[in-house]
């Protein structure tokens, strides 16, 4: 292919030096229903509030427009995380803080986001809430249009699930209350330099 990657003067790290924060790719991972998009959104609203310059892509959302070619297949899966992977890539390179709300039920393609970004810029926290607690909530339904056959290939039902073996940030959001979930993200974030320690 007559493709050459292109070099620009304005770096990521000049990027990063203007908006006063280090750029990295906040990866929430867990059940539907366990409570990751609701968490980032906190942390986000908190990070914008005290400056900083942050984006969020959400697994429903994103499928409404770039991956609505996309089903929930093994393999549409995994192409779902690919394409999210380098879409944030592109974020975190532009100097932002990127916060991605997606299942991503596979190691592997987690493994395979992770080994985009240079090291240090991937955080993966994996949003560690039960089962039972995530079909209990089931704010969309979906729990029960899965257990009735209504839903195939359905994460934690008919569809496996594995855990993260060695996560930045384990939360579990049926033993801690939103505000305590996003101000452990946000101390996290101020332990690692990433952004001035500040309290939600």
């Amino acid at each position: 292919m007559n493709i050459v990657w292109h070099h620009h003067k304005v770096t990521r790290e000049m990027r990063s030096s203007q908006k006063k924060q280090k750029p990295c790719l906040l990866w929430f991972t867990g059940l539907s229903g366990s409570g990751k998009s609701t968490i980032a959104n906190a942390v986000d609203e908190h990070l914008f509030e005290t400056g900083h310059h942050t984006y969020v892509l959400d697994g429903d959302n994103v499928r409404h427009r770039l991956n609505q070619d996309l089903g929930f297949s093994d393999e549409d899966r995994v192409e779902n995380i690919r394409r999210i992977g380098e879409v944030s890539n592109l974020f975190v390179d532009s100097g932002l803080i990127v916060l991605s709300a997606f299942i991503s039920p596979f190691t592997s393609e987690r493994r395979m986001v992770r080994e985009m970004l240079p090291d240090g810029e991937f955080i993966e926290i994996f949003i560690d809430t039960p089962l039972e607690v995530c079909e209990q909530r089931d704010p969309k339904g979906l729990y029960k249009k899965a257990r009735k056959g209504e839903i195939k290939n359905f994460t934690g039902i008919d569809s496996a699930y594995e855990k993260p073996e060695n996560p930045e940030l384990v939360i579990n959001t049926s033993e801690l209350s939103l505000s305590e979930c996003a101000r452990k993200v946000v101390e996290y974030l101020g332990e690692r330099g990433i952004i001035e320690s500040c309290k939600p």
